[in-house]
C-alpha cells in the first residue's frame, strides 16, 4: 500500500515536474511573441512619427518662406512710399526755392527802379536846397532891412521890443489861466454842490430826531418837605451814607418839594436819581435800605444801558456788535457834547451817512456802522486818558471792529488820512448833524474868540480894507482895495484865507469866505 501511495506520488511530481517545464517554455514562447510584436508596432509607429514630423518640418519651411517673402514684400513697398515721400518734399522744396528766387528777383528790379528815383530825387532835392539857401539869404537880408526900418520908425530896439512882447504876452497868459482856473472852478463847485445839496437835502428830510439839553443835575420830586428831614437823617447820616453810596451830591434847599442830584457822571447821577425816587417812594430811609437800594438801581440801569445799546443797533440796522461795544452805545444816552445828546447825535449822524452811502451805490452798512461809533470815545474820556478819538480807535479795536470802521473814527477829525470814500461821508454826516442851528449850544468865550480869529486872519493880508464876520461866525466877508488887489489875486487870496482858517481854528460845520473888490470912478460937475 505504502509502495503504490510512494509510486503514485513520485508520478505526481513527475508529471508536475513536466508541467511546469512545459508551462514555461510554453509562457516563454509566448513573451517572445509579444515582444517581437510590440517591437513591430514601435517601429512603425517610430516610422510614422517620422513621417509626420518630415511632413510638418516641410510645411514650416514652405510658411517661413512665404512670410519671409511677404515680409520683403512690405518692406519693399514701406521703402518705396517713404522714397516717394522724400522725392515729392524735395521736388516742393525745390519748386519753393525757385518761387523765392523769382521774388527776389522782382524785389532786386523794384530796389534797382527805387535807387534810381532816389538818385533822381537827391539830384533835384540838391537844385532845391540850392534855391531854398538863396532865397534864406534874400529873406534874412529883408528881414534885417525891415527891423531896421522898424527900429527907426518906433525908436526901439529889437530887445526892447521882444521884452515888451514877452511881458504883454504872459500878462495875457496869466489873466486868461486866471480866468479858465476860475471858470472850471465855479463849474466845478457848482456841479458839486447841486449834487452834494441834493444827496444832503434828501438826507436831512428823511430822518427827524429831536434833542433834550443835558445838565449835570437831576431833580427828584418828594411829596412834602417834611421828607427832606428824612434824607438828611440823624446828624446827617443818611445823606452820607447816600452819598458814599452812589457818589453824587444832594443838594437840598430852600425849593419847595424838591431835591436836587449833582453828578458830573451822568451814569452815577441816573443811578443815584432812581435810587432816591425809590427810597421816597418806600419812605424807609435808612444806611442799611439805602445800599441795598442803591445796588439794585445800579442793576437796574446795567441792564437799561443794555436795552438801550440794543435798541440804537436795531433801530439804525447795525447786526454783530460786541456786548462791550452795546453796552457803551448805550452809556452815550446819558452823554452830552455842547448840550447834544451823544446817542441821539450818534444815530442822526449814522442815518445820515446810510442815506447818502446809498445814493452813491456805497456800502451803507458800514457807513451807519462807522458813524454810530464815531463817537463812541466820548463815554470813557472821563475814565482813561487820551483824546475821544484815540480811545474810540483803541476800543474798536479791541473789539474786533472792520479796519474800515476804525478809520472812520481815527479820520472824523482830520486827525489821520481818510482810507475810503465811506471815511469821508462819516465826517461829513458829523459836520451836517452838529452844525445845524439848535443842535448844539456853543460858550459865549468860544464864539467871541473864533470870531476875533477870524477877523485876525483875514486882516493880515495885505489890501485888506475891513473884514467882518457875520451869521454867528459861519461866514467872514472881506472887502479889499482895488488898487491893490485885482481880480485874479483875488482868488488865490480867498483860498490862502480859506487853509489858514482851517489850520488855525476851531469850529463845527463850515465857514464861507467871501471876498468883495469894488472899484468906483467919481467925478464933480462945476
Amino acid at each position: 500500500m505504502n509502495e503504490i501511495l510512494a509510486a503514485a506520488l513520485g508520478a505526481v511530481i513527475l508529471a508536475s515536474a513536466a508541467f511546469f517545464f512545459l508551462g514555461r517554455r510554453v509562457g516563454r514562447t509566448a513573451e517572445v511573441k509579444r515582444l517581437a510584436a510590440s517591437k513591430s508596432t514601435a517601429e512603425e509607429t517610430a516610422k510614422r512619427i517620422v513621417t509626420e514630423s518630415e511632413r510638418e518640418a516641410e510645411n514650416l519651411r514652405k510658411s517661413a518662406v512665404v512670410a519671409g517673402k511677404e515680409e520683403l514684400i512690405r518692406l519693399r513697398e514701406k521703402f518705396e512710399s517713404e522714397v516717394r515721400g522724400r522725392r515729392e518734399e524735395v521736388e516742393r522744396e525745390e519748386r519753393r526755392i525757385t518761387e523765392r528766387e523769382n521774388v527776389l528777383d522782382r524785389k532786386s528790379d523794384v530796389l534797382e527802379q527805387r535807387d534810381r528815383e532816389l538818385g533822381r530825387r537827391a539830384s533835384e532835392f540838391g537844385r532845391r536846397e540850392k534855391t531854398v539857401v538863396q532865397r534864406e539869404e534874400e529873406l534874412a537880408t529883408l528881414i534885417a532891412e525891415e527891423r531896421r526900418r522898424l527900429e527907426q520908425m518906433a525908436g526901439m530896439s529889437a530887445q526892447d521890443a521882444k521884452a515888451e512882447l514877452v511881458r504883454r504876452m504872459e500878462e495875457e497868459a496869466q489873466a486868461d489861466a486866471a480866468n479858465r482856473v476860475r471858470e472850471i472852478r465855479e463849474t466845478a463847485r457848482r456841479n458839486a454842490e447841486r449834487e452834494a445839496k441834493k444827496i444832503v437835502a434828501l438826507a436831512i428830510q428823511r430822518i427827524a430826531a429831536e434833542h433834550t439839553a443835558e445838565s449835570t443835575v437831576s431833580a427828584v420830586s418828594l411829596p412834602n418837605d417834611e421828607m427832606k428831614g428824612r434824607i438828611i437823617g440823624r446828624e446827617g447820616r443818611n445823606i452820607r451814607a447816600f452819598e458814599l453810596a452812589t457818589g453824587v451830591d444832594v443838594i437840598i434847599d430852600d425849593t419847595p418839594d424838591t431835591v436836587v442830584v449833582s453828578c458830573f457822571d451822568p451814569i452815577r447821577r441816573e443811578i443815584a436819581r432812581l435810587a432816591l425816587e425809590k427810597l421816597v417812594s418806600d419812605g424807609r430811609i435808612h444806611p442799611g435800605r439805602i445800599e441795598e437800594v442803591v445796588n439794585k438801581s445800579r442793576k437796574e440801569v446795567d441792564a437799561q444801558i443794555l436795552e438801550i445799546g440794543e435798541q440804537a443797533a436795531y433801530e439804525t440796522g447795525i447786526h454783530g456788535l460786541h456786548p462791550e461795544l452795546v453796552k457803551l452805545v448805550g452809556r452815550m444816552h446819558w452823554r452830552t457834547s455842547y448840550g447834544q445828546n451823544i446817542l441821539q447825535h450818534s444815530k442822526e449822524v449814522a442815518w445820515l451817512a446810510g442815506i447818502m452811502a446809498g445814493e452813491l451805490g456805497l456800502d451803507v452798512i458800514l457807513a451807519k456802522r462807522g458813524a454810530l461809533l464815531h463817537d463812541i470815545g466820548k463815554v470813557l474820556t472821563h475814565e482813561h486818558e487820551g483824546t475821544h478819538v484815540q480811545l474810540g480807535v483803541e476800543v474798536a479795536t479791541k473789539y474786533g471792529e472792520n479796519p474800515l470802521v476804525v478809520n472812520c473814527i481815527a479820520a472824523h477829525h482830520d486827525d489821520v488820512p481818510h482810507e475810503s470814500e465811506v471815511s469821508v461821508l462819516v465826517q461829513a454826516a458829523d459836520a451836517i448833524s452838529g452844525s445845524r442851528p439848535g443842535a448844539r449850544r456853543e460858550a459865549f468865550e468860544t464864539y467871541v474868540k473864533r470870531l476875533e480869529g477870524l477877523e485876525r486872519i483875514a486882516s493880515s493880508y495885505k489890501g485888506v480894507d475891513k473884514v467882518y464876520a457875520i451869521q454867528a461866525g459861519r461866514e467872514v466877508r472881506v472887502i479889499v482895495m482895488p488898487d491893490d488887489i485885482d481880480d485874479i489875486r483875488m482868488t488865490t487870496m480867498s483860498e490862502e484865507i480859506a487853509r489858514r482858517i482851517e489850520t488855525e481854528l476851531q469850529y463845527p460845520g463850515q465857514i464861507k469866505v467871501v471876498l468883495i473888490r469894488e472899484t468906483r470912478a467919481v467925478d464933480f460937475a462945476r
